[in-house]
C-alpha cells in the first residue's frame, strides 16, 4: 500500500495519505478532490544493531501516528 504526497490545487496545502484499494483522497483542509499526486519517501521498520527496532522518522500520514489520513484529519 503506497503512501502518496498530495498538493491540493484549491488551497495549495500539502499532505500525505496511505492509499488502499480504490480510495480517492480529499484535502483534509478544504475537502477538495482536485489533487496532484507524487510518490512519497519510503517508510520502514528494521532491526538495528543489537536487535533494536529502528523506524523511519515520519508517520504514515505525516501528521500523526495514524495509519491512514481518513481518520486523523491531517
Amino acid at each position: 500500500m503506497p503512501i502518496y504526497e498530495y498538493r491540493c490545487s484549491a488551497c495549495g496545502r500539502e499532505f500525505e495519505c496511505l492509499v488502499t484499494g480504490s480510495y480517492e483522497p480529499e484535502c483534509p483542509h478544504c475537502q477538495s478532490r482536485d489533487l496532484t499526486r507524487a510518490m512519497s519517501a519510503c517508510r520502514f521498520v528494521s532491526k538495528g544493531k543489537g536487535g533494536q527496532t529502528v523506524k523511519s522518522t515520519a508517520s504514515a500520514c505525516g501528521g500523526c501516528s495514524a495509519s491512514t489520513c481518513a481518520g486523523c484529519n491531517h
